[in-house]
């Protein structure tokens, strides 16, 4: 190992990062992963690397525990924010996990995602045809970022004309979980939770008095509860709709723009999914897999416990670093190439045991159908300027990508 590789590992710390890093994160989690892979920061937090490693993580909740009031409570002190993360679903542990969680995939079942199809064509080749009759188009605004908002839009069945602030919301709520808030990054995501919930409160009100069809409209599916009388309490109704947008939304967003970003960028792969359409599934995980739209999350130790040859003890904040891990050389062979056919390819961009994503499945749906729309109706699009990075490092994306279509 080379001594620059060396320094980037010894020097890591994930409260100072460079615009470099921010541009590039990999070849600094290449050296952590294999110099420093459980790393000790200044901060006192564990940064792990390595895809086992995580995989031990996700699978003991007993000894890694998700609930964040004890991280959280010094971060945000007592504020909207507070209130939201801890009570959202990827931020608790069973048994309120496992009940929250069985709601929401009740409202989220292969037979409700599969019906969502022909509306998610629809959608997507409405897109198109409106990038089509402009000639070039700008691919976050135009069209990554605007799927999964209409989507979360259509499951919770907003309004059209109500939807223009859900984005804005969403991205204020998410860049408040960055490693580092600013004064003005935590104000404007307080707010955006105070606004939120004040329009959940009028949507819910309104869906009680009308409901709509369980088997399409997800909130009248969490609003009446199981059958066996297990109901959300409206506090958690409230937050875990944010969730289901902010989980739903940057994500995707992210997966789509990330998938045509790498497509543009290895002509090869872009060539072998136009002649072989069929490898779209594929494609899509390799997307998530070499650019996870997610690349962190976190846990805190319960106990006392050993975690790649090093002890940790109770109490202990870990970083688990899913884009370096689902680069591992130890789980992914080439694991810098991007390779649309690669199987197996466990990836862990929806995490792994009783945390994996929900939605996963329609996150799926969603990149599959657009990228490969897209790919057909614009098989010659390019990338005509420089992209510019969302500029986070917990979620991996473009604010902006200038493309050519023709």
């Amino acid at each position: 190992m080379n001594a620059s590789a060396n320094e980037l590992a010894a020097s890591f710390d994930l409260e100072k990062l460079t615009p470099e890093f921010y541009d590039d994160p990999y070849p600094t989690y290449r050296a952590l992963r294999e110099n420093e892979p459980v790393k000790r920061l200044r901060n006192g937090t564990v940064f792990l690397t390595r895809y086992d490693d995580l995989v031990t993580s996700y699978k003991n909740t007993k000894s890694f525990s998700s609930d964040k009031k004890r991280e959280f409570a010094p971060k945000y002190g007592d504020t909207p924010l507070y209130e939201h993360h801890t009570t959202s679903l990827v931020f608790n542990d069973p048994p309120a996990h496992t009940r929250v969680r069985r709601l929401i995939m009740g409202a989220l079942s292969p037979r409700a995602i599969a019906g969502m199809e022909p509306d998610i064509i629809k959608l997507v080749d409405g897109l198109l045809d409106a990038i089509a009759t402009k000639g070039s188009c700008e691919l976050i605004e135009d069209f990554a970022a605007s799927i999964p908002i209409e989507v979360i839009g259509n499951l919770l069945d907003v309004p059209h004309d109500e939807r223009a602030p859900l984005r804005d919301w969403s991205l204020a709520i998410l860049g408040a979980l960055e490693p580092v808030v600013s004064p003005k990054v935590a104000a404007r995501g307080n707010n955006a939770v105070t606004d939120f919930l004040g329009y959940l409160r009028t949507l819910v009100a309104r869906r009680r008095e009308r409901p709509g069809n369980p088997e399409r409209d997800v909130l009248t599916r969490l609003i009446q509860g199981e059958d066996n009388g297990e109901r959300l309490t409206e506090k958690e109704l409230l937050h875990n709709c944010i969730f289901l947008l902010n989980a739903g939304h940057e994500t995707t967003t992210n997966l789509i723009g990330n998938g045509l970003v790498a497509l543009d960028r290895n002509p090869d792969q872009k060539r072998r999914l136009i002649d072989h359409p069929d490898l779209i599934k594929t494609a899509v995980e390799e997307t998530l897999r070499y650019e996870s739209s997610n690349q962190l999350g976190n846990r805190m130790t319960t106990e006392r416990v050993e975690l790649g040859g090093v002890m940790l003890d109770a109490g202990t904040s870990i970083t688990l670093c899913i884009g370096a891990a689902n680069r591992d050389p130890a789980q992914f062979p080439d694991p810098e190439r991007f390779d649309i056919a690669r199987t197996p390819n466990r990836h862990l961009a929806f995490a792994t045991g009783a945390h994996q994503c929900a939605g996963m499945a329609l996150a799926r749906l969603e990149g599959a159908i657009a990228v490969s729309r897209f790919l057909a109706r614009f098989p010659n699009y390019a990338v005509s300027g420089q992209p510019v990075r969302g500029g986070r490092v917990r979620f991996r994306g473009f604010l902006s990508v200038p493309c050519a279509i023709d």
